[in-house]
């Protein structure tokens, strides 16, 4: 059996945000460490309730949660890359593999829309 791609990239990328957000309350940025590590997460969380759904419906419902909160991980990202809290490489990383998951999670809601 195969192992889900944005089921394993979702849920690396949380591991990421975790440690990042660890790095962030010590720094004393408790607010934004806060959003990042809700919208962070819940990605893979969206991914993994998305594939246990009882039904198409249910999966897609879900499923188009999960890019959304990774746009708004993204836009987390961004803030702290540009308010110079994270140096640019380790942001610019971070926001290259929330883009390549946004565009994976779109491309999933997108082909489910398509086949309705």
């Amino acid at each position: 059996m195969s192992e889900n791609v944005v089921k394993q990239k979702s849920y690396n990328f949380a591991l990421q945000i975790i440690k990042l957000c660890a790095r962030l309350k010590q720094q004393k940025h408790f607010e934004i460490s806060s959003q990042l590590l809700r919208s962070g997460t819940s990605i893979g969380a969206n991914v993994e309730e998305a594939l246990a759904g009882r039904s198409r419906k249910d999966f897609f419902a879900k499923m188009s949660i999960a890019p959304k909160e990774a746009r708004e991980t993204n836009y987390w990202l961004r803030l702290l890359r540009d308010g110079e809290i994270l140096n640019k490489q380790h942001s610019q990383n971070l926001i290259d593999e929330s883009e390549e998951l946004i565009k994976i999670l779109t491309s999933i809601v997108k082909t489910g829309d398509d086949n309705r």
